[in-house]
């Protein structure tokens, strides 16, 4: 039950994050560039923080090698892709994408990991990309657009891959300090290189602060904590239960609506997430 709550308030962190990414840029707050920025910087500063009252240093986590470099370079890659993407991308419909594109990123990473992955298992992951498709296949009004679309699928790609490279942590809170701590250069050259039209206004600076250090630091050490203690392809499924949640946020919060096209998508991915984690199922 312990592991059951700290899933779902993890989930509950994750759809946070769309929701207050979409209202900062949605109120002209903040472009994307800025938000990403802040959130990484202060995201950065929290964990720090947090460290240092713990009465520890980053020095024995620092990365070393390519394979150090891992998550950094996937975090820096997953908040930069989802903060320009929402530039066009509803709330719902982007965390839809996002986790999609995680699901299948894990996913894949659990058969070439050789991970016990039961009959129903697989089923719920082709249910949910199902679900996914649908939303994507580019017909009618209500289909998002293509650049937002591919820009939140390389953010989905980089959290994936940032997702199994956090199985790895022996200490999360450290790890998680040290992949934010090295994103933030990545965030700032793209605030030099690709600077906002838009001036960053205390409101924005707020909520990208709020989206730094609430839902993604503490999220994020938070999910690196229990990982380890889900499987890979558990941890991909359960996931795709954020988009319903960021969806409910995106109606309560930016007046967005629910159209029929969402509504049948998420239905196919919580269905595939519900027969995912069933308990019984043989090995393919």
């Amino acid at each position: 039950m312990r592991l059951f709550l700290l899933t779902v308030l993890t989930m509950i962190a994750f759809a946070a994050n769309s929701v207050l990414n979409r209202l900062a840029l949605n109120d002209a707050a903040i472009g994307p560039a800025g938000f990403a920025a802040i959130r990484l910087g202060s995201g950065a500063l929290a964990l720090l923080v947090l460290i240092w009252l713990r009465g520890g240093g980053l020095k024995p986590a620092l990365p070393r090698g390519i394979g150090g470099a891992i998550g950094p370079l996937m975090l820096a890659l997953y908040i930069l892709g989802f903060s320009y993407a929402y530039v066009t991308l509803e709330a719902g419909v982007g965390a839809l994408i996002l986790f999609g594109g995680v699901q299948m990123t894990m996913f894949a990473g659990a058969v070439l990991g050789r991970e016990y992955l039961p009959v129903n298992r697989w089923i719920g992951a082709m249910v949910a990309m199902a679900g996914l498709v649908y939303l994507l296949w580019p017909a009618g009004a209500n289909a998002p657009g293509v650049i937002g679309s591919v820009l939140m699928g390389l953010a989905g790609f980089g959290w994936g891959i940032y997702s199994l490279h956090g199985r790895k942590a022996s200490d999360p809170l450290v790890a998680t300090a040290v992949n934010f701590v090295l994103a933030v250069p990545f965030g700032v050259a793209a605030l030099l290189l690709l600077p906002d039209a838009l001036p960053i206004s205390l409101w924005g600076a707020a909520l990208a602060v709020m989206s730094g250090v609430v839902t993604s630091a503490f999220g994020y050490a938070l999910w690196y904590t229990v990982l380890p203690r889900l499987p890979t392809s558990i941890a991909a499924v359960a996931q795709l239960t954020v988009p319903v949640i960021a969806l409910g946020g995106g109606i309560a919060f930016l007046g967005e609506g629910l159209s029929l096209r969402f509504a049948v998508a998420s239905m196919l991915v919580l269905s595939g997430v519900a027969v995912s984690v069933m308990k019984r199922g043989k090995p393919v």
